[in-house]
């Protein structure tokens, strides 16, 4: 070996430039296999974007709702019975509170008083007009006796008249005296007057006629088209009636759907009046979700679409099954009571959410009860239909 080193110089550039073509190796080695994994991810992850992500979208942002029954006072007074508090089941009908309904039982008892009166006053107008059709047919019978008057006058005045024509012919010649002329002539002024008397009688009994015809069309008035029990004045009474015993009914108010009581805002000896809430009774077993999803998921989403759902409450052991029936007519925005205006000013673009109508398995919501407001996760197969 030659005492300059240059043999063992040789042997070490050797074996760096060997140690480099390893790292070389090594180095194309790992980009190799890290390109193996990327494409192998890749393609995983478009195989599940074509079979599974595709078909499928989710939010986080969704929350248990209920058609709530609010309960309202229809009639005013004090609570004499409040049965049910917050919390609590109840069926459709139970008795959730009572209002004090001696009031109520005055106002039915006048009520029926009411009727009664009526039904007797509307039977007197039907005794009435009774009555003054049987004096109009009186009346008409009147007529034909000063008719008949009338005809004997005119009989004893032509009479009467002819005996003194006669008589008057006969004064000259010296038949007939003076006092039987002055009787004769008396006799036919009486004549004159009976038959006046009588035609003066006919007129008074037409007269009275027409009078009782007009009292007994003013009486039918009040009872023509019905009977006792469809006169109006009996239907006016009758529906005071109803109308009492409804309030008397409304005194006991009933739940008016199966439910938890909620919010319950009475106490036995408050006042209330016809209008108040009392309290709310939440539907719980009909239950829906009412899911926001971004505008950009919903292209692909028709109602009917079945929908898998998750709650916070049961963790992901629980899945709820459901389908979408309905979409909102508008975003959460353009319906708040400040709606937002891009018309003026710097406009930033902002994703909006549109609420998406979830029914649930009602056999599911008897296993696993919810609550009105609770948190869900909802996944909706956009690929079904």
């Amino acid at each position: 070996m030659p005492e300059d080193g240059s043999l063992p110089d040789t042997t070490a550039a050797l074996d760096l430039d060997r140690q480099a073509a390893l790292r070389t190796a090594r180095r194309k080695r790992l980009f190799t296999i890290l390109a193996i994994v990327v494409v192998v991810v890749g393609t995983l992850y478009l195989a599940y974007w074509l079979l599974v992500g595709s078909r499928h979208v989710s939010t986080e942002d969704a929350y248990v709702q209920a058609d709530t029954a609010q309960v309202t006072a229809l009639v005013s007074g004090a609570i004499v019975s409040a049965p049910v508090g917050d919390t609590q089941t109840v069926r459709k009908g139970q008795v959730v509170a009572v209002i004090e309904p001696a009031d109520y039982r005055l106002a039915l008892a006048r009520a029926q008083a009411e009727l009664g009166q009526a039904e007797r006053r509307v039977r007197g107008y039907f005794a009435n007009d009774a009555a003054l059709a049987a004096q109009t047919g009186a009346r008409v019978t009147d007529i034909a006796a000063a008719q008949a008057q009338v005809a004997a006058a005119r009989s004893n005045l032509a009479r009467a008249s002819t005996e003194y024509d006669r008589r008057q012919r006969l004064a000259g010649t010296g038949a007939v005296s003076g006092d039987e002329l002055t009787a004769a002539e008396n006799q036919f002024r009486g004549a004159q007057a009976a038959m006046a008397g009588a035609q003066a009688g006919l007129g008074q009994a037409r007269a009275n006629v027409a009078a009782a015809a007009q009292q007994q069309k003013a009486a039918n008035v009040l009872v023509a088209g019905s009977d006792v029990t469809g006169n109006p004045e009996v239907a006016v009474a009758r529906a005071k009636l109803a109308q009492a015993e409804l309030d008397l009914n409304r005194t006991v108010v009933r739940a008016p759907l199966d439910g938890v009581v909620a919010r319950n805002a009475i106490e036995i000896g408050q006042k209330v009046q016809s209008g108040a809430q009392l309290m709310s009774v939440v539907p719980i077993h009909t239950a829906y979700v009412d899911a926001n999803f971004k505008e950009v998921q919903l292209k692909k989403v028709r109602l009917g679409q079945p929908v898998v759902l998750k709650s916070d409450l049961y963790g992901g052991g629980v899945k709820f099954h459901g389908k979408v029936i309905g979409l909102a007519g508008g975003t959460g925005s353009a319906f708040a009571i400040i709606p937002a205006q891009n018309a003026t000013g710097n406009w930033i673009k902002v994703v909006q959410r549109i609420p998406v109508r979830i029914s649930l398995d009602p056999r599911e919501l008897a296993r696993h009860p919810l609550r009105v407001g609770l948190s869900m996760h909802a996944d909706i197969d956009v690929g079904a239909n």
